[in-house]
């Protein structure tokens, strides 16, 4: 159904249930898992990591946003180096990009040269955001899927897609299974950041599919096209 997606990956992913440390290691191999799965049906499939796990912003109003974003960045490489190592162990070809030069740690990240790596069949590991401040890893996800021709953005979630309220606070909020970039942008629905929707719209990126993560098998379900969730699309 798909051949390259995009799956934004946020760092709590890899984290313990209890959120007392950064990593489980289980949690770590079961993302990896995961990913390989889905390589396996012979997907190409580029990663963008989030860094919610290790840095989730200033910690003090004084601090300097742009420094703090930074840290954020640095947050996703060390994510994706973890996940890469995890994929390798498994026997799997997994390259790390990041969007600024770490030429010690990964790649610097080009669309043509990560294309190459996703039609050599590697794993893709998107890291370091945008390469700018102000600017979400959503949108992030959004962008290299604008710039690598994906078929659609998977945004995993705690929910079960997006909703016509907050489903943790409203118990009679109700799940959209079919919503437009158009209709969602003009909802407020915030389930990706404005800056990504209005991305996704303008560069025509078919579909972003919003679900559970919470079961990592859905990643597989919703690749094979079970109506799992919500499809934004255009």
């Amino acid at each position: 159904m798909y051949r390259r997606i995009i799956v934004k990956l946020s760092g709590e992913s890899l984290a313990p249930r209890d959120k007392g440390a950064c990593f489980a290691a289980n949690r770590v191999d079961e993302v990896a898992r995961a990913l390989c799965r889905l390589a396996d049906t012979g997907v190409q499939l580029g990663v963008v990591m989030g860094g919610g796990n290790i840095w989730r912003g200033r910690f003090t109003e004084e601090m300097d946003p742009v420094n703090a974003d930074q840290m954020g960045m640095l947050a996703t490489v060390i994510n994706a180096l973890a996940v890469e190592d995890a994929i390798r162990r498994m026997g799997h070809k997994a390259t790390v990009y990041t969007a600024q030069e770490m030429n010690r740690f990964s790649r610097l990240y080009t669309a043509k040269a990560a294309q190459e790596s996703l039609e050599a069949g590697e794993i893709v590991l998107l890291a370091g955001g945008t390469g700018n401040p102000f600017f979400t890893t959503d949108t992030g996800a959004a962008l290299r899927a604008a710039e690598l021709k994906a078929d659609a953005v998977f945004k995993g979630t705690t929910v079960e897609g997006v909703f016509d309220g907050d489903p943790h606070k409203d118990p009679n909020a109700k799940l959209i299974r079919r919503i437009s970039y158009h209709e969602a942008i003009d909802r407020g629905l915030r389930v990706m950041d404005l800056t990504a929707f209005m991305l996704c719209m303008e560069q025509k990126v078919p579909e972003v599919r919003v679900f559970s993560m919470e079961d990592l098998e859905n990643l597989l379900r919703v690749a094979s096209g079970e109506e799992i969730g919500t499809v934004v699309h255009l």
